[in-house]
């Protein structure tokens, strides 16, 4: 442990170093296989000029990288991790290059998860003696498996759909990583921890990259990795010293914005009788714009808002179940006001 932090930030340096070469290759091969964004093609497709979907095969082959560099796929849940990824990000680049209908692309997800649980890696909060619900052990376990399938495919879409803008997805995967990086190293859980390093650098590199104005995008096949990835990574995050009824919290505050961002757009469709999975300007990003913020401030206040549901994450992991949680109701109360008000503004359609 004495050396783990000077660990971290080598494997975060090499990590940034590698993404920027593996990233111009990417952006090669794509522009090759005609891997290309073409403007117009959709609603949301705002950009004015063509872009190689280069981010997730960048993002993947630098994770795979330096997974060997450093051995963390030595570690059996970080190597079942890989594997699923591996999953999400086939069906994600399929998407990016045939456009799939949605049930196929939660079929993949789906099949992803599936790979978790069958290998052993699942959300076990209601097996936890903490916990504040307690139930017979079949049920526990059966509750564990649908809490898997929920959190870990409701953050996949969560940053595929808030990828609404350049370095929105990358910029909030990075904050999350980093915030996720110093909780698994205060937990003791050095392998994780260093994870999530390389992932944090990938992030930052992909951000130069992916950042207004984008040299490439990330594609479902990148934004669907990210968010499954960081999902797979708070499940496996075990913080020590702290209350189960406390800490089960933590990742939903540190993923704040892409669960907000979620929330309110399959209320908005769901109200207004859109299809949940169609691409619409109605994203937070989108109506902030509406709102009469520039675009990269409209980024920016989403960061920073990401940034501050982190720290609070930090701040309510050791505090008493009763306040952890009762901070907890008042985000959530908090949240449901801003959609109440982000609603009420029509959006372009």
């Amino acid at each position: 442990m004495d050396g783990l932090p000077l660990n971290l930030l080598r494997a975060l340096i090499v990590a940034l170093l590698i993404i920027f070469p593996i990233s111009w290759l990417s952006v090669y091969l794509t522009s090759r296989l005609r891997l290309i964004d073409t403007p117009g093609a959709a609603i949301h497709k705002i950009h004015t000029s063509p872009k190689p979907i280069a981010g997730g095969i960048a993002m993947l082959v630098a994770l795979l990288v330096t997974a060997v560099l450093f051995k963390t796929g030595r570690d059996h849940n970080l190597l079942v991790m890989i594997l699923a990824a591996l999953v999400v990000f086939a069906f994600g680049l399929w998407d990016d290059a045939r456009i799939l209908p949605a049930w196929l692309k939660l079929a993949g997800q789906g099949l992803a998860v599936v790979v978790l649980i069958w290998l052993d890696v699942y959300v076990r909060v209601f097996e936890s003696p903490e916990f504040f619900i307690q139930l017979p052990r079949g049920w526990a376990i059966i509750s564990n498996w649908t809490l898997t399938f929920l959190w870990v495919i409701g953050i996949t879409n969560a940053f595929n759909l808030i990828d609404s803008m350049d370095g929105l997805a990358v910029g909030l995967g990075g904050i999350a990583s980093g915030f996720f990086m110093l909780m698994a190293f205060e937990a003791g859980q050095p392998v994780l921890a260093l994870q999530l390093a390389l992932l944090l650098g990938v992030c930052v590199g992909l951000y130069f990259f992916n950042s207004f104005p984008a040299v490439f995008f990330l594609g479902d096949s990148g934004a669907q990795t990210l968010g499954f990835l960081l999902a797979v990574m708070a499940i496996l995050y075990t913080p020590q010293g702290a209350n189960q009824s406390s800490s089960w919290l933590v990742p939903v505050l540190v993923l704040a914005m892409p669960i907000f961002d979620t929330t309110m757009v399959i209320i908005s469709r769901l109200k207004r009788g859109h299809p949940v999975f169609s691409a619409r300007l109605d994203h937070t990003y989108h109506r902030l714009v509406n709102l009469g913020f520039p675009s990269n401030r409209a980024v920016f206040i989403l960061h920073l808002a990401a940034l501050l549901f982190g720290s609070l994450a930090l701040f309510v992991l050791y505090q008493p179940p009763f306040w952890a949680n009762a901070i907890f109701v008042f985000c959530l109360l908090v949240g449901a006001v801003l959609i109440l008000i982000l609603d009420q503004r029509e959006m372009q359609t």
